[in-house]
């Protein structure tokens, strides 16, 4: 399967730049996976979509501000750096920028030196494996020292840094923003609830993947990188009661459907607690065992997320759905409009 049949035309003016005020006043498209069938709403008639016994599962990951700015100790070169995955203790898995710059042995100091790293070892694709030492709490250094770590693709500055935060954000942890929950507020979520909508929360913290293209030819070679998810017991317990109950299981979001076709996978199609790093790769012709439908964004030509929402819409249906969507100008990537396939 070719990386190309995943293309379409996008025109930059439709990557949206900035957070609409109201969380909730996001463009919603409605695809029907059977029939390709497309509703136009807004995202707060989703609960119209949704029924009593179904059950929504959120990904609680909440996002460490891990963009950092500094220079290297020798020669004051400047230094960005993404902050990926924690490793063990004090280090840390990164993207440096410009990494030709950042060799093993590399001291970086951060904040007038209140926060420095080491590079202990080098990766592919700008990766580096950093050690931080400092005094003090990390998590409270990143907090004066770090910036929310936007994707490429946005230019502008964020005014207000939770915008870029689920509201239900809780488990510190990830590269990015699981986006497809942006559009939640505290009180659709309580308008669901009050329907008989069963709210479950996983937890998968967003790495590499996010920000790797696919640089093959044939998607089938394409390695994912591993990220980190928890699937509490509740959680679990939960979704098997609603799978015996008749209800629907909607993910919101391609994170919290990779983590639960993930332990779908390893439990015969079934629930339970588990924890762990998922590689998961999901395109179509994937069998999917957890879910029976998802919200999510408006992702990238030619990208991993695509080809996950291809395989449970069907590539045609999702292709036809992404110029339809071109056509009446919806709003593309993080702080875009959204979509929910059932």
């Amino acid at each position: 399967m070719k990386v190309d049949i995943f293309d379409f035309h996008l025109p930059e003016e439709l990557i949206a730049q900035t957070p609409l005020l109201d969380r909730a006043d996001s463009r919603l498209m409605v695809l029907d996976k059977q029939t390709g069938r497309i509703q136009h709403e807004k995202f707060k008639a989703i609960k119209e979509y949704l029924r009593k016994g179904d059950c929504l599962v959120l990904n609680d990951t909440k996002v460490l501000p891990a963009r950092l700015y500094g220079a290297k100790k020798d020669t004051g070169a400047k230094i960005e750096i993404l902050l990926l995955k924690q490793l063990d203790g004090d280090k840390w898995e990164t993207l440096v920028k410009p990494a030709k710059r950042v060799k093993e042995g590399t001291e970086i100091v951060f904040g007038d030196g209140v926060l420095t790293a080491v590079c202990t070892a080098e990766a592919d694709h700008g990766g580096r494996i950093l050690e931080f030492k400092y005094e003090g709490i990390f998590y409270e250094l990143l907090e004066s020292l770090g910036e929310m770590p936007l994707p490429p693709y946005i230019k502008e500055q964020l005014d207000d840094k939770d915008r870029y935060q689920t509201v239900y954000a809780k488990e510190r942890g990830s590269a990015a923003a699981p986006t497809a929950g942006l559009h939640f507020t505290e009180e659709l979520l309580g308008e669901i609830k009050a329907i008989g909508v069963r709210i479950a929360f996983i937890t998968l913290h967003v790495g590499l993947g996010t920000f790797r293209p696919v640089s093959v030819e044939d998607i089938a070679e394409h390695d994912m990188h591993s990220e980190f998810y928890i699937v509490p017991e509740e959680t679990a317990k939960i979704l098997n009661e609603t799978r015996e109950n008749g209800g629907r299981i909607i993910t919101v979001g391609t994170t919290s459907t990779r983590t639960l076709e993930t332990v779908a996978t390893a439990n015969n199609g079934s629930f339970a607690a588990d924890s762990g790093w998922t590689d998961i790769f999901i395109y179509p012709g994937y069998q999917f065992k957890a879910i029976d439908g998802m919200v999510t964004n408006f992702h990238l030509p030619k990208s991993t997320l695509i080809m996950l929402v291809s395989a449970l819409a069907g590539r045609e249906n999702v292709l036809h759905a992404y110029e339809t969507a071109v056509k009446e100008r919806y709003r593309f990537f993080s702080f875009g409009d959204a979509m929910l396939i059932v």
